[in-house]
């Protein structure tokens, strides 16, 4: 029995309504407001570029599209980065780590996203410097 085109169409829009929501242990939100974009919101509320994308899985694409009204989370129990820098132009993984007075491979653990030498860092990034490493 073949299915009528309308019953895919339904189908397929009940799939794309499907609302990805927020971890269950969540202990920070945000609602995004006009403006928001991850950079800002990472340097406002102290939570690295990793982290903020880690605990929004599905929720957060990889261009950082952020959708008004829409509610994200900051951090997860027990995982939640609040040391944190947001880089300047022309700074080095070494210095960084040093200025906040962890090993360089504290700093690349809690950032896994950063390239070894830091080769993909950018201004305005945000990276945990915590001494604690967390495991996302």
């Amino acid at each position: 029995m073949q299915t009528s085109f309308f019953t895919r169409l339904a189908a397929l829009a009940a799939l794309a309504s499907v609302v990805v929501a927020i971890p269950s242990d969540c202990t920070r939100k945000i609602t995004i407001k006009p403006g928001d974009t991850c950079a800002t919101i990472s340097a406002q509320h102290k939570v690295s570029t990793y982290q903020l994308m880690k605990v929004n899985t599905g929720i957060i694409n990889t261009a950082c599209d952020l959708h008004l009204g829409e509610e994200i989370c900051l951090g997860i129990k027990d995982k939640d980065c609040v040391d944190t820098h947001v880089v300047k132009a022309h700074e080095d993984c070494t210095e960084i780590a040093k200025a906040a007075g962890i090993p360089l491979s504290t700093l690349y653990a809690n950032n896994p996203n950063v390239k070894k030498h830091c080769s993909n860092l950018y201004a305005k990034e945000v990276l945990c410097t915590s001494k604690h490493i967390y495991s996302y």
